[in-house]
């Protein structure tokens, strides 16, 4: 052979081993379990926008195995186990209700967490800049500016005085929540009361108890049972004429008084960049937990107005 035909024929044989790395690497298929305590929401469609601006589509580069309880909590352990026997690349859990029982499934394969609550509490993170294991994401901060809810609660309907807090004890980062609406609403308000939901067959009691001790307004926690029902929450609120807070504007366009907090949206596409970056080889560990830098104000106008009738005609009105 001559040494042209030697150099022409290793400069195809590298050719052709570049093509076939490249179509090998085009022809990975990454698979995520998605676990959450509710059914398909927004923010889910927010995450797959977040992953598809980086590059993987579903049903070409990417497979996600739903596991969605809709409301059934106590699922979430049977479905976390479910990913795991299932050895997908990555199980991305929505809150810390969805988070813990994956944490506990796996210490292998890694773990996002969206929006959790109060992470460090509920066990979740050693620390936010160490998560010291298989496990990071984004922390939501909601249960650290209850007491700014209130406030603006208090802004827009100054004449308020009792306060009840609707509620999920079961799930992680509640009892922060609740401790720091109490402390907030005590400052400000004379009474706070707490009604609980555990499951979706409780809402019925909760409402008829909110009615016997009636509130000024209620500041409902966001877990999944709560999001899961939001529609049914603010339809009672607003046939009895009881303004409703919330965490975030999804409550707020279905017709709450209010939210304060991040960006449900913004979270869970910022998520895919932490999935993205473990697909590429980076270790939970040596990611750090993310906390929101910016928060959103919400007031519904049509409800303000109901609550307090003389606002829509006189400016100087004080509640």
């Amino acid at each position: 052979m001559t040494r042209r035909a030697f150099i022409a024929l290793l400069c195809g044989m590298m050719t052709a081993s570049h093509f076939a790395a490249r179509a090998q690497q085009a022809a990975r298929v990454y698979s995520i379990g998605y676990l959450a305590g509710s059914n398909r929401t927004p923010q889910l469609d927010a995450f797959l926008q977040g992953m598809r601006d980086l590059g993987y589509v579903e049903g070409q580069n990417l497979a996600i195995e739903y596991q969605l309880a809709a409301g059934q909590l106590q699922r979430l352990p049977e479905m976390a186990a479910n990913l795991v026997r299932l050895k997908v690349d990555i199980i991305v859990a929505g809150t810390s209700l969805a988070a813990l029982p994956a944490k506990k499934a796996t210490t292998t394969i890694p773990i996002v967490v969206l929006a959790s609550h109060d992470g460090i509490g509920t066990g979740l993170f050693a620390s936010l800049a160490r998560t010291g294991g298989n496990i990071t994401g984004i922390e939501s901060l909601a249960p650290d500016i209850d007491a700014k809810r209130i406030e603006f609660l208090k802004g827009v309907l100054p004449k308020i005085s009792r306060l009840a807090l609707l509620y999920t004890p079961t799930d992680p980062g509640s009892e922060r929540h609740v401790g720091n609406a109490v402390d907030a609403a005590r400052a400000l308000l004379s009474t706070v009361s707490k009604v609980e939901v555990r499951t979706p067959a409780d809402f019925d009691v909760a409402f008829a108890a909110l009615l016997r001790d009636r509130p000024d307004a209620v500041l409902v926690v966001t877990d999944a049972l709560t999001f899961l029902a939001r529609k049914r929450i603010i339809d009672f609120g607003t046939e009895h004429g009881i303004p409703m807070i919330f965490e975030f504007k999804q409550f707020v366009e279905l017709g709450g008084l209010l939210s304060y907090g991040p960006s449900l949206g913004d979270i869970w596409r910022r998520g895919a960049h932490y999935v993205d970056k473990i697909l590429k080889g980076a270790k939970p560990d040596d990611l750090p937990v993310e906390q929101p830098t910016k928060f959103e104000l919400a007031i519904n106008l049509k409800t303000a107005n109901a609550a307090r009738p003389c606002c829509a005609t006189n400016a100087a009105c004080t509640g």
